[in-house]
């Protein structure tokens, strides 16, 4: 899965939390650890893992949980 930023974000209801806007690597092995998502005050950023993705396309990712959950 290559995640690149600026990928939409969307929960596992369909309601779009953000844009995909850093990558945090592995500084040894250059794997991504996690993806952060810069949002608006007065909602907190958001920071997911690879393991959170439900599914993944060129365009958007939808995340395994609701919004509301993380």
């Amino acid at each position: 899965m290559e995640i690149k930023p600026g990928v939409q974000v969307v929960d596992k209801n369909g309601k779009i939390v953000g844009s995909v806007n850093h990558l945090a690597r592995d500084g040894w092995s250059g794997e991504i650890k996690k993806f952060i998502v810069n949002r608006k005050a007065p909602d907190n950023n958001l920071f997911f893992a690879p393991d959170d993705v439900l599914e993944a396309t060129d365009t958007t990712i939808k995340l395994k949980i609701a919004s509301a959950e993380k």
